[in-house]
C-alpha cells in the first residue's frame, strides 16, 4: 500500500474514533445568584476565572432577580428536583434556610467530606457569627457583605454653609444639617434606603437594643419581637416629624432612594456600603462618607452595625460529582488574591475615602446578643410588614407607637406560624 494512502486511512480511522469517543466534558455546576450591574459582571468574572483555572468543572452562573426572587426560585426548583447546586441567599433568609432540613448541605460538612481546606477564622467575627450554628460550624459560604453607611453631597454642604469635610455623627447633627440643606434649596435634606434594615434592624444594633427576645432569634424559634421600645418609638416619631418639612423625605422601599442622592435631590443619604461604586460612578459632585448616626443620650451607643448581603448555600440531591466541584470552587473563592479582588469590586478597599468605614463600623465593638444580627424565621415577610407600618407612620396615618406596636403584633403572628411549621428545630 502506498504510504500516502495508508496515512489517509489511518487519519480517517482516528477521526472516526474521535467522533465516537468525544473528550470527557467538564461537569457543569449551576449557580443561581441575585447580582446585577457591576457586581453581576464581577461575579461572572469570578466564575470564568475558576473555569479557566481547571478543566474538570464549569461553574454556570444564572441571574434570577433580586434576593427574594432568587431564593423563591430555588425553593420551587427543589420541589421539582431541578434545583441548582449553589444559590445566593440574603442574610435575612438564614433562619429559613437552616429550617429547610434535608434541602441544604452545610458548607462545613461539604468541605470536610471533600477534604477541602476551609477556615471560618479567616472571616470577620460579625460574618462567621451570623452564618454559623451554635457550635461555630459554618452553614453557608460567606460571599458578599455590606452594612449601611452615611453618604453626603459635599457641594450641597458647601452651598448650605456646612463643613464639606465633616460628616454628621449623631441624629441631632443629621437633623440640623438637613434643615440647613433645605433652607439652601435642597429638595430633601436626607433620605434612606431599605427602611427596616436601616431604621429598625441596624438602628437597634447600633444602640445595643434587641429586635426580639432569644438573642434576636439566635437562641430559638420561640423568639418574640420587642422593637416597639421607647428609643425606637422616639426615633420613628422624629423621622415622621422631619418628614413634614422634607428635612427627612421617605423615598420608598429597597434601593429606590439611591437615585435621589445621585441626582442631587437629597444632601444626605443612608444606604448600603455595597452601593458605593454605583454612587461614585453616577454622581456629578463630591461625595463624603460617615458612619451611621446615633442618639448620643442612649447608653452604649454607638455599638456596632450588622451585616447585610448574602452567602452561598449548597443544595442537596445533586449528582455526587458536582459537590466535589462546588468544594473546589469554594476553595478557589477562599484564596486571598480572589477575596481581595472581589472586595475591591464591592468598593471596600479602593484606597478611596469612605471605603474602610463599613469595616470600622461592624467591628466598632465586640458584637452583643443585640448586635450580632437577626435570625428570625420568615423575616423576609416580617421586613415587608415593618416597611408597611413605617410608611403608615411617615405618612401621618399612624403614630410611631401605633405603627411599631402593629408591626410587632403582625410580625409575631408570622413567627408563631414559622415555629409551628418547624417543630423539630
Amino acid at each position: 500500500m502506498k504510504p500516502a494512502l495508508r496515512f489517509l486511512q489511518l487519519a480517517s480511522l482516528a477521526a472516526a474514533v474521535a467522533l465516537a469517543s468525544p473528550a470527557l466534558a467538564a461537569t457543569d455546576i449551576m449557580w443561581w445568584h441575585a447580582m446585577s450591574g457591576e457586581l453581576g459582571r464581577q461575579l461572572e468574572k469570578l466564575a470564568a476565572d475558576f473555569n479557566a483555572s481547571q478543566s474538570e468543572y464549569r461553574i454556570v452562573p444564572s441571574y434570577k432577580g433580586n434576593y427574594t426572587e432568587t431564593v423563591t426560585a430555588a425553593i420551587f426548583a427543589f420541589r421539582s428536583r431541578s434545583q441548582p447546586a449553589i444559590v445566593q441567599v440574603s442574610e435575612i433568609a438564614t433562619a429559613t434556610m437552616i429550617a429547610a432540613k434535608g434541602a441544604i448541605y452545610p458548607v462545613f460538612e461539604l468541605m470536610r467530606d471533600q477534604s477541602e481546606e476551609f477556615s471560618p477564622s479567616a472571616y470577620l467575627p460579625a460574618v462567621t457569627g451570623y452564618y454559623a450554628d451554635v457550635a461555630g460550624n459554618m452553614l453557608s459560604f460567606p460571599f458578599n457583605a455590606s452594612t449601611p453607611i452615611l453618604y453626603y453631597n459635599k457641594d450641597l454642604f458647601r452651598s448650605a454653609g456646612l463643613d464639606p469635610e465633616t460628616a454628621p455623627k449623631t441624629w441631632p447633627e443629621v437633623g440640623a444639617a438637613a434643615k440647613r440643606l433645605r433652607a439652601a434649596g435642597a429638595v430633601c435634606g436626607f433620605t434612606t434606603s431599605w427602611p427596616s434594615w436601616i431604621n429598625v434592624e441596624n438602628f437597634s444594633a447600633f444602640h445595643n437594643l434587641p429586635v426580639s427576645t432569644r438573642a434576636n432569634g439566635f437562641g430559638g424559634l420561640d423568639a418574640v419581637l420587642t422593637f416597639n421600645n421607647p428609643v425606637m418609638v422616639r426615633h420613628i416619631a422624629q423621622l415622621a416629624e422631619w418628614q413634614a418639612g422634607k428635612v427627612f423625605d421617605y423615598s420608598g422601599r429597597a434601593q429606590t432612594a439611591e437615585p435621589r442622592f445621585q441626582n442631587g435631590e437629597c444632601g444626605i443619604f443612608i444606604g448600603s456600603s455595597a452601593t458605593r461604586a454605583d454612587i461614585k460612578a453616577n454622581s456629578k459632585f463630591g461625595i463624603g462618607y460617615g458612619m451611621l448616626p446615633y442618639w448620643p443620650d442612649v447608653a452604649g451607643a454607638p455599638q456596632n452595625s450588622i451585616i447585610g448581603g448574602a452567602t452561598l448555600w449548597v443544595l442537596r440531591d445533586r449528582p455526587r460529582d458536582e459537590y466535589k466541584g462546588v468544594a473546589k470552587f469554594f476553595g478557589f473563592l477562599s484564596k486571598p488574591q480572589v477575596q481581595a479582588e472581589w472586595t475591591r469590586a464591592q468598593g471596600f478597599y479602593d484606597r478611596n475615602p469612605g471605603t474602610a468605614i463599613s469595616i470600622e463600623q461592624i467591628t466598632l465593638k465586640p458584637p452583643t446578643e443585640n448586635s450580632k444580627g437577626v435570625r428570625l424565621g420568615s423575616f423576609v415577610l416580617i421586613r415587608d410588614v415593618i416597611d408597611d407600618e413605617l410608611e403608615q407612620a411617615f405618612s401621618g396615618k399612624k403614630s410611631a407607637q401605633a405603627a411599631l406596636d402593629s408591626a410587632v403584633e403582625r410580625g409575631n403572628r408570622m413567627l408563631r406560624q414559622f415555629e409551628r411549621a418547624n417543630p423539630d428545630r
